[in-house]
């Protein structure tokens, strides 16, 4: 917004103070000349001149304000001006003394920034010291010391007038050894805000209080039940430990009457920290250690619930993404507007689940509040219709004499809340010295007051200041609330009732093209491969989601991470950007990788049909499902898969827990055959890598067959021969007791008559005969088949003996 243009007042401006001590000065000049011609001076006269002489440069002695109080004073009030002069130069300084003087009231705005950019310029002195007996004298100031001074004065000694902004000056005179005449050797200007009377119209004021820091929660969480979260250092307890930045931001705010603008990943972290939490260890290849602030966090979290008890408060989405960076690079990137969704989706609940108020989540806050069109419709796709842009990037109106209200309809529904630049940006910078943040204090209630009294139309003001303070500058940044929070010209407001007020029909409401978006700014943006890469890791984490269990482990840390990656903090951090997102993108491998397909060697099948087994391994702490194994034969001429190129089942694997599937596979011919193993989801895609291995195929062959058929034809025809010949020689066996009989019955009579013992002696089948040649012949033997002089041939069906 363009600042409001300068109008005329009653008293002359700087500038038109120096032209006029100018053209004084030239008209003087043919009296100067006449002068010359008088009689000349006493050297004792010639050395003291009757009025102090500026020096030619800013001054040798430095001076520094550190305290005025009250910073807006009333009437009957005692102004109190406290700090120090420390002498600069190489001479010591004498005569020393420290005084006030009171300019006229500053105009304008312009003029208030003019004197703030020269604060320390000796000459540009205004206005007379005042009386003698409210100074501190100084015999000497030796260089390099610095002294303290203190000056009380009443405000109705401050010869003050009309309502306005004076420039007060603390200016230090004195003497030097080689300069031994009085003369201003430092100077420090600051403002003096003077109305004692109530404005017949105050301006409304809404100051946003950001409670947001930078990330520090990873996507890590651990395998017990409850979660156990990771962070990537410590240093959130540092800032919500006692005397910490977030923990100044909570104590100063709380009795403020402010709008508190949060991020709910602070929120969120902060709870992670109540209960076990881990932390990395202090070497790389360490272990985690558990962090041990969860009584400091529990305390923070209480004192924030107390101090927004019944405040407004605005909810930005959670991880406070980078708007700006996703309008101009991460639209183009799928899915990236899905991302500012959910972190717009969950950021009220985490709020109101965590701090038992209920949030406001109509308002986007792009960095330094610089819009275009293209971050105003991203700011406004997930569903805000209020965009907090600062006046520095956003015209103010044509031909206006005052600064106008904040809202401005900018179409479509949308409303553009302007926030004031030089209030929002006042306490930027160094706030460590008490000197600096008195002159921000001045400075900002200078400008208030100024603003105000611009015109009598009824005005919303928003001041947005810089997204994380520092603890000095929330604690300057309190200073000044507390002093123009009960002024008389103005008075505090909500954000959205800001938001609301009637928009001034004069004021710009046309949004800046992206060409007058700050390069400086532009060069802090995420690139496009930032997008990229968290497109990636939300495509990885679509597809393992879908296997598990218990989605809501994963889905919803790594979504937040995701949130986190986009996150305006990273500004100015890249190479810190970019680690934290592969961090997440690796971690999401490693756990999608402990469901996996275990390597298999190669495979011999030695029959026509075989069982080939795939073995699925699950290392997570919960069961997978929906999933289905693919075992793919490139070769299905040579080996098929039940029958077909492939097969799938089902899978179902129980966490820390491995299951073998068995693929029946039928051999066409020999050799090798590639498979490949492969897990998918139940919606066809591909999950985790593949496991290729080879079958060998030693199928029987035909003629293996026909050799194997004719032995087996032989044994067969071996064991009927065997068996004719066995039926043979017992048919004969049969018949040779009945030829033995009827030949040797005479005989048999014979012996038995003459030795009766001889018959209880014949063979049986049981005993097999003696047929050694050398053998004696006994009596009880047998008769042989043939007699052995016999050269007869051998009758049918009898053995021969060769």
């Amino acid at each position: 917004m363009a600042e409001a243009a300068d109008f005329q007042g009653t008293g002359p401006s700087p500038a038109r103070r120096w032209l006029r001590r100018t053209g004084a000065v030239l008209a003087g000049t043919p009296l100067l000349a006449g002068l010359l011609q008088l009689p000349a001076a006493s050297p004792a006269e010639a050395a003291a001149p009757a009025a102090p002489r500026a020096a030619s440069d800013d001054g040798s002695v430095a001076v520094s304000v550190d305290s005025l109080t009250p910073s807006a004073p009333a009437e009957g009030d005692t102004v109190t001006v406290s700090g120090t002069v420390t002498n600069k130069g190489k001479k010591t300084v004498t005569d020393a003394s420290v005084g006030l003087r009171v300019g006229s009231p500053l105009d304008t705005r312009s003029s208030i920034d003019t004197v703030a950019k020269n604060s320390g310029d000796i000459d540009s002195l205004v206005g007379a010291e005042i009386d003698d007996k409210y100074t501190e004298k100084f015999s000497k100031l030796t260089p390099g010391v610095s002294q303290p001074y203190t000056i009380s004065v009443p405000a109705d000694e401050l010869d003050l007038g009309q309502d306005g902004v004076y420039d007060l000056s603390v200016t230090l005179t004195g003497e030097t050894s080689d300069q031994p005449w009085e003369q201003t050797l430092g100077v420090r200007h600051t403002f003096l805000p003077w109305q004692p009377e109530e404005a017949d119209t105050k301006t409304k004021t809404t100051f946003m209080w950001p409670l947001i820091s930078t990330v520090h929660m990873t996507a890590e969480t651990g395998s017990d039940e409850e979660q156990t979260p990771v962070f990537h250092d410590d240093e959130l307890a540092e800032e919500i430990s006692p005397g910490g930045r977030l923990d100044r931001m909570v104590t100063l705010g709380k009795d403020l009457d402010v709008t508190w603008v949060i991020d709910p990943d602070l929120l969120a972290s902060v709870e992670a920290m109540t209960t076990r939490y881990e932390i990395p260890g202090e070497n790389a290849d360490d272990k985690n250690v558990v962090g041990g602030h969860q009584e400091v966090a529990k305390r923070w979290l209480t004192e924030v619930q107390k101090a927004v008890a019944d405040k407004e408060v605005v909810a930005l989405p959670f991880g406070d993404p980078d708007l700006a960076s996703l309008a101009h690079h991460g639209t183009s990137v799928t899915g990236s507007l899905r991302h500012l969704k959910e972190a717009t989706d969950v950021a009220a609940g985490t709020v109101e689940s965590i701090l038992h108020v209920e949030p406001s989540t109509d308002f986007a806050w792009p960095v330094e509040g610089a819009v275009d069109p293209s971050i105003i419709k991203v700011s406004t796709s997930a569903g805000a219709d209020k965009v907090i842009v600062r006046g520095d990037t956003f015209e103010g109106g044509r031909d206006l004499t005052y600064t106008p209200t904040a809202p401005r309809p900018i179409g479509g529904g949308t409303t553009a809340v302007v926030a004031d630049a030089r209030l929002s940006t006042v306490f930027d910078g160094d706030m460590t010295r008490a000197s600096a943040s008195t002159e921000a204090v001045q400075r900002f209630l200078a400008q208030s007051l100024t603003l105000a009294l611009q015109t009598d139309r009824p005005r919303s003001v928003v001041i947005a200041p810089q997204r994380t303070p520092s603890a000095a500058q929330a604690r300057t940044m309190a200073d000044a609330i507390g002093a123009f929070q009960d002024s008389t010209w103005s008075q505090p407001q909500g954000l959205t009732a800001a938001a609301k007020s009637k928009p001034d029909p004069a004021a710009g409401t046309e949004v800046p093209p992206a060409s007058a978006y700050p390069k400086s700014l532009r060069k802090q943006e995420l690139p496009r491969s930032a997008f990229e890469q968290i497109a990636r890791t939300q495509d990885k984490l679509d597809r393992f989601k879908v296997v598990l269990s218990d989605q809501s482990r994963v889905v919803t840390p790594f979504g937040r991470a995701l949130n986190r990656g986009m996150a305006a903090s990273w500004r100015g951090r890249p190479a810190e950007a970019a680690i934290y997102r592969s961090g997440v993108e690796t971690y999401l491998d490693t756990l999608s990788s402990q469901v996996r397909l275990i390597e298999k060697s190669e495979t011999k099948l030695s029959g026509r049909s075989a069982t080939i087994p795939v073995t699925v391994q699950n290392n997570l702490v919960q069961g997978v499902e929906h999933l289905v194994l693919r075992l793919t034969s490139t070769n299905p001429t040579r080996l098929e898969i039940d029958g077909n190129a492939y097969e799938e089942q089902p899978i179902a694997v129980s966490g820390g827990h491995s299951q073998s599937v068995k693929f029946t596979t039928n051999a066409n011919a020999n050799g090798r055959a590639t498979v490949v193993a492969q897990l998918y989801t139940q919606d066809g895609r591909p999950y985790g890598q593949p496991v290729t291995f080879d079958v060998k195929v030693t199928e029987i062959t035909a003629t293996v067959m026909l050799v194997i058929g004719g032995g087996v034809l032989l044994l067969v025809l071996a064991g009927f021969r065997m068996y004719t010949q066995r039926k043979r020689a017992a048919a004969r066996q049969a018949e040779e007791p009945e030829q033995e009989n009827a030949a040797d019955e005479v005989d048999t009579d014979a012996g038995d008559a003459k030795n009766p013992e001889a018959s209880k002696r014949r063979p049986t089948q049981e005993s097999a005969p003696d047929t050694r040649e050398d053998a004696p012949e006994q009596p009880s033997d047998p008769a042989p088949d043939t007699a052995p002089e016999s050269a007869d041939p051998s009758g049918t069906g009898e053995r021969v003996d060769r």
